[in-house]
């Protein structure tokens, strides 16, 4: 599936040729009468920026097709030229559903580039794009304890040495948890010990919780000591004095990382995607599509995640799975969320958001056919649980909610250094990564350019190739050390996933 955007009418697109229905690109009045692929339409009202309109003339029940694939059926007749949206299609999803796995592969169309970014090798043969000095909560009773320590200490350290940043991963978890909640916690925070970004941690515990700093540091593995230091606030006098004290001894041990050149084949990205509009999927997804294909031609790695975000274009990532056992993990990665949707009394299609429908996605369908648009056409060469890092390269699914946050973590959580995060209705948050923002519409890029860190709008109007060149050098530079927005507004957070009993 691809977005052609060449010779594109001024008013309206059409993205695939078995489509019936066309996007308009601005804001149209009613009784607008437009010229497109030989026939005159006529508006029957008015139809906002990235909205539907029927390009023939169609029948209740009949489906409703965008990028070449159903996106739901309508509940009235309707004619060429009348607006699509809610009030008029419903989403074909329902339940969980069988597959069979039918391949289309296609080959990689990029070639071996010499490129590199500016990274720094660890001493596990990781590599990171950023220095970062992390704190670790094992439970959030202490989160505020731990905002006194880095008060203290950026005072004597205003520059942080060596260190690109010192943040927090606050959370509210760690104690009153069961089975795989009090799991995920665990595993989410070990993981971002293990961080290559992370070049140097510090595990703060209270002392009472269930996430004990001795079990953690028993499941942590192998580990630097000289990177991971420990501390208990129960078992200090003064526990703000030895926080202060141990990341002196972390600095001192990151006085001499340096960056140094590294091939594009070490840059592990999360592809992810929020507060969607109805040019996400013509523009910034297709983007990151395309980047994700010359990655994995690099050798690099992509993930995606936002498993409810797949439902309704699952059997296009499906034909993609490289062997018959992927393919098997992408049927369960889908059936078991569906799974969990219903196992609370909730329908599989209770997506999209309000922001995204009044951006101009009508169901589920349309978005998820947006949504993956992300993962290019690249092989699936293998199924994440979540929590798990990434094991090979290429382009891997990850277990994960669509919500952003705890989306973005999970990316974050499997290695990934960056996260690449497309928006057309704007929002600022950040992971613990930086978490590079790609606005959908040359509006949203302008309005907000303290948020956004490019411009894919510039595809209504710019060939892919040229636009792709540009979002490359972006990466490469943002790879290297150019701080993102979420950077500069010092904006980095962790959210990790809860679904079950809080005693």
């Amino acid at each position: 599936m691809s977005t052609t955007l060449t010779e594109t009418p001024a008013q309206l697109l059409k993205l695939h040729p078995k489509d019936n229905v066309a996007v308009a690109l601005k804001p149209l009045a009613a009784k607008t009468t437009l010229q497109f692929e030989g026939q005159t339409i006529t508006l029957f009202e008015d139809i906002p920026q990235g909205h539907k309109i029927a390009l023939k003339d169609l029948a209740q029940s009949q489906d409703v097709i965008k990028y070449g694939y159903p996106i739901g059926h309508l509940l009235a007749d309707v004619e060429t030229g009348q607006w699509l949206h809610t009030h008029n299609v419903k989403t074909n999803l329902s339940g969980t559903l069988a597959y069979t796995y039918a391949p289309d592969l296609h080959p990689v169309r990029y070639p071996k580039r010499a490129a590199t970014f500016q990274g720094y090798r660890r001493a596990n043969g990781k590599v990171g794009i950023r220095n970062d000095l992390l704190i670790v909560p094992t439970v959030g009773c202490i989160n505020g304890i731990a905002e006194i320590i880095v008060e203290n200490f950026k005072k004597n350290h205003p520059d942080l040495g060596t260190f690109d940043h010192i943040t927090i991963l606050k959370h509210p978890y760690g104690c009153s948890q069961l089975g795989q909640d009090h799991q995920n916690t665990r595993q989410i925070l070990i993981d971002a010990v293990h961080h290559p970004n992370a070049g140097g941690v510090l595990v703060f515990g209270l002392g009472c919780e269930n996430n004990t700093v001795p079990e953690f540091k028993k499941n942590l593995g192998d580990y630097d000591p000289k990177r991971v230091k420990f501390m208990v606030a129960q078992e200090s006098d003064d526990e703000i004095a030895v926080g202060e004290s141990l990341l002196e001894e972390l600095l001192e041990a990151a006085k001499e990382d340096q960056r140094e050149a590294v091939p594009l084949s070490e840059l592990k990205i999360g592809l992810k995607c929020g507060g969607s509009d109805g040019f996400s999927g013509i523009t910034a997804n297709p983007l990151l599509g395309a980047f994700s294909d010359f990655l994995v031609s690099q050798g690099g790695s992509t993930v995606l995640t936002e498993v409810p975000e797949m439902f309704g274009a699952e059997q296009v990532l499906m034909a993609r799975a490289q062997d018959e056992a992927t393919f098997e993990k992408i049927l369960h990665l889908i059936n078991d969320f569906k799974d969990y949707f219903l196992a609370y009394g909730e329908p599989v299609y209770e997506n999209p958001s309000p922001g995204n429908k009044a951006g101009g996605i009508t169901t589920l369908e349309d978005k998820s056919l947006g949504c993956t648009q992300k993962s290019g056409t690249s092989a699936v060469v293998d199924v994440l649980k979540y929590g798990e890092k990434l094991r090979k390269p290429g382009l891997s699914l990850l277990e994960g909610p669509g919500n952003d946050l705890v989306a973005a973590s999970a990316l974050a959580s499997a290695d990934c250094q960056l996260v690449l995060f497309t928006t057309g209705r704007g929002t600022p948050f950040g992971a613990y990564v930086p978490t590079m923002k790609i606005a959908t519409n040359q509006e949203i890029y302008h309005k907000k350019p303290h948020w956004m860190d490019f411009n894919a709008g510039r595809l209504l109007e710019e060939p892919m190739e040229v636009v792709l060149e540009d979002f490359i050098q972006a990466i490469i530079d943002t790879a290297s050390g150019k701080p993102t927005r979420n950077e500069a507004n010092n904006v980095r957070e962790i959210a990790i996933f809860k679904n079950g009993v809080t005693l």
